[in-house]
C-alpha cells in the first residue's frame, strides 16, 4: 500500500527527514513513534501529497505522490492533529460535505453516512452541532469524514490527543476495526496507544528511521539485557564482560561461593553471543543464559539512546 524510497525533506538549512524508506503492507495497522518533533506529521504530509519531498519517491497503492498527486488523495483518508469539522455544522452535514469533496454523489452520500456514523458510534449526536460535541466525539468524527469515501489507506496523526481514559478505550477499539476495510497509519508519540493498537512500528527519530518491525522484533534490533548464571570468581567474570564489545554494562552478583549472576547490557544477538564467548574462552563456567524481557518503553529508549524520552514520551 505504502511504498516510500529515500524521502527527505529540507525547511530551509534544517533537516526534518533523512532519506526515510519502508513499505506498508495492505490491510496493516502500522505506527509510527517518536519524540515530538521526529519528524513524522511531516512524513505524514508527504505521504498525503500535502508536502512535497526535498528528495525521494513515494508510491500510494502503486501510484506516484508526485506524478498523480489527485489520485493518491483520492486513496487516502487523513486525520491530522486537530480534526478538520466545522461547528456550525450537524455531523450529518459535516460528513455530507466531506463525502461530496471526496465524489460521493446522491443517494450513495446519505447511505455512506448512515454507515460511517454507525461505525464510528456516533449516532446519538448524528443531528448535533459539531460546536456541541465533546472532544471524544469530535475524534470520532474525524475519523468518520477520513473514511466516508472508502479509501484504501487511513491515515491518524495523534489520534487520542485531549481524550480521557474511556474515550481512549473507545479510540483503540474504533481503530482496530478500520483494519477490516482498510490499511491503517497511526503516529503518536504516546507508547502505550501504538502498542494498543498497531501490528508493526516504525520508530523515528530525529528525521531517521531508525527501527521497524512488530514488537518482538524491535526487542532482537535493539540493544538488550541478559542474565548469565555461572560458576567462577565475581570479580573475572565482571572484567571479562566489560572487555567484550558489544556489552556496555556488567553487574554481578555473587550467588554462593561458586555461582555468580551477570547482568549485561548487550548489544543484540552478536553481543549475547560475543559474551557468552568470551565467558567461557577465560574459564568461566556457563551453567544458563536468559534474555530479559524489555517493554515498548525500555526498547525505545535503547534504540533513540535518550534518557530524557521517558517524559517526553510515556
Amino acid at each position: 500500500m505504502i511504498v516510500a524510497e529515500e524521502v527527505s525533506k529540507y525547511y530551509g538549512e534544517r533537516r526534518a527527514l533523512d532519506q526515510v524508506s519502508f513499505k506498508i503492507g495492505a490491510g496493516e495497522v502500522a505506527g509510527f513513534l517518536g519524540l515530538n518533533g521526529a519528524g513524522k506529521t511531516t512524513l505524514l504530509k508527504i505521504l498525503c501529497g500535502l508536502l512535497l519531498p526535498s528528495s525521494g519517491r513515494v508510491r500510494i497503492d502503486g501510484i506516484d505522490v508526485l506524478d498523480q498527486p489527485r489520485e493518491v488523495r483520492r486513496r487516502i483518508g487523513f486525520l491530522p492533529e486537530q480534526p478538520p469539522i466545522y461547528g456550525d455544522m450537524t455531523v450529518r452535514q459535516m460528513l455530507g460535505y466531506a463525502g461530496r469533496l471526496n465524489g460521493l454523489t446522491g443517494g450513495e452520500i446519505g447511505r455512506r453516512i448512515d454507515e460511517v456514523i454507525a461505525a464510528t458510534e456516533l449516532t446519538s449526536v448524528a443531528d448535533d452541532l459539531v460546536a456541541w460535541l465533546s472532544q471524544g466525539y469530535r475524534q470520532r468524527l474525524g475519523i468518520a469524514q477520513a473514511i466516508v469515501h472508502r479509501p484504501a489507506l487511513v491515515i491518524l496523526d495523534e489520534p487520542i490527543t485531549g481524550l480521557d481514559p474511556k474515550q481512549i478505550v473507545g479510540m483503540r477499539g474504533l481503530i482496530r476495526g478500520l483494519a477490516e476495510h482498510h490499511t491503517v497509519l497511526v503516529s503518536s508519540h504516546i507508547l502505550g496507544e501504538i502498542h494498543q493498537t498497531c501490528d508493526r512500528i516504525l520508530v523515528l527519530h530525529q528525521g531517521r528511521l531508525i527501527a521497524q518491525g512488530t514488537e518482538a522484533e524491535l526487542t532482537t534490533q535493539a540493544t538488550g539485557q541478559v542474565q548469565v548464571v555461572a560458576r567462577g570468581a565475581a570479580e573475572l567474570v565482571q572484567q571479562t564482560a566489560l572487555k567484550t564489545k558489544g556489552v556496555s554494562r556488567a553487574e554481578v552478583e555473587q550467588t554462593d561461593d561458586e555461582v555468580v549472576t551477570l547482568l549485561a547490557e548487550v548489544d543484540g544477538l552478536g553481543g549475547r553471543e560475543a559474551l557468552v564467548s568470551a565467558l567461557v574462552g577465560a574459564g568461566v563456567g556457563v551453567r544458563r543464559v536468559a534474555e530479559v524481557e524489555a517493554g515498548l518503553e525500555a526498547i525505545f529508549l535503547r534504540l533513540t539512546g535518550s534518557s530524557a524520552a521517558r517524559s517526553s514520551a510515556g
